[in-house]
């Protein structure tokens, strides 16, 4: 199964949904396939004009690791110089931070991630978190806790 812009659009408009829903600051949402290639973008107006390479650093770096960036997140605090040399080897493009949450389809295969940025990071995952579920996908955020 693959990513398809649908699924996509109703990620990004679910999550812009819950993060009004939860007063959030105003936030840019990235969709990417498994590939790494953008899908779906909105960015909501006050939103900084660093926000979409933040979303975006967050879901790539997910994807390019194979797991939810939560757990980049909890791996970067015990192995910085490992995760110096990862956002170097990336050419900067990784943002170690939690709300790259993977998708996942039915049988548990990768189909693409989600990145948020604009709020805190754990309001930016649940809003991820809740785009991913309406469009009737698992949502991976990582970490210690899932």
């Amino acid at each position: 199964m693959s990513l398809s812009l649908a699924q996509a659009s109703t990620i990004v408009d679910a999550a812009l949904k819950k993060g009004r829903e939860t007063n959030c600051a105003p936030l840019s949402v990235a969709v990417l396939d498994a590939g790494g290639h953008l899908v779906a973008f909105k960015r909501e107006d006050r939103s900084g004009i660093l926000r979409f390479d933040i979303a975006f650093g967050k879901a790539w770096g997910a994807l390019g690791m194979g797991f939810g960036s939560r757990t980049i997140f909890e791996r970067a605090a015990n192995t910085p110089t490992f995760y110096l040399a990862l956002a170097a080897a990336s050419g900067g493009r990784i943002v170690p931070n939690p709300a790259g949450v993977l998708i996942r389809d039915a049988a548990g295969e990768i189909i693409g991630a989600v990145g948020i940025s604009g709020d805190t990071s754990d309001k930016d995952e649940a809003c991820a978190i809740t785009g991913i579920e309406t469009a009737g996908l698992k949502a991976d955020p990582g970490g210690s806790k899932t």
